[in-house]
């Protein structure tokens, strides 16, 4: 049985696409990342922000229910990702890793910290400290196969954290099935046997208990 995802998972998903995604600095990061409409740039861009966005839903001390943290959201162009968080252009592509690092470290901290009992508001629901784990590993893994699709860099993360992502956000997910294809699936990126590709999809953040 799958154990609990942790902040430990946070950093270890992070820490793992960095050292992938570092190996191809040198490349042209403006093509576009994988199966989405965004370059390989505004998908780290994206994924920084969705770390940053999942930590500050938790921090504060009453956090909320029913709506995001009111961060001002903005597009660098039509059609680009909405974010409160960007990389400075000038920093190069060694400057969007770093703000990819900083943002997963405060996920990983603010999910160390808070008390299990914290819930907080997200689309799907609202999530504890471990769903917003589980939330950002699932960013990561996903949106740096992405990147590594774009960028022609060979990617397939730990077996152990697609598998305890999957049984925290996708009960309904096959559990016979490779993890790292499964979660592929569970997020509309590919198919599997018997299964096609799914057009629409999403994931169940709120805590067992309280779904009950």
């Amino acid at each position: 049985m799958s154990g609990p995802v942790t902040a430990a998972d946070v950093e270890r998903a992070v820490r793992s696409a960095l050292a992938t995604l570092r190996a191809a600095e040198a490349r042209d990061w403006s093509v576009t990342a994988g199966s989405l409409e965004w370059d390989c740039w505004e998908t780290v861009e994206h994924l920084a922000d969705d770390l940053f966005s999942y930590a500050v839903q938790l921090g504060p001390a009453n956090p909320l229910l029913d709506t995001h943290v009111p961060f001002a959201w903005s597009r660098r162009r039509p059609g680009g990702p909405a974010n409160a968080v960007f990389a400075d252009r000038e920093a190069g592509t060694a400057g969007l890793l770093h703000v990819l690092d900083a943002s997963g470290a405060l996920l990983t901290a603010i999910v160390r910290t808070a008390p299990p009992t914290v819930r907080a508001h997200h689309v799907f629901g609202a999530s504890d400290p471990e769903g917003f784990a589980a939330m950002g590993v699932v960013e990561t893994l996903v949106h740096t196969h992405d990147v590594a699709e774009g960028l022609g860099l060979e990617w397939t993360p730990p077996a152990d954290l697609c598998d305890r992502v999957l049984a925290r956000l996708f009960p309904d997910a096959p559990a016979d099935t490779d993890r790292w294809r499964t979660l592929l699936w569970a997020t509309g990126r590919s198919a599997l046997p018997g299964r096609p590709r799914l057009t629409t999809w999403r994931w169940y953040g709120t805590p067992r208990v309280d779904a009950q």
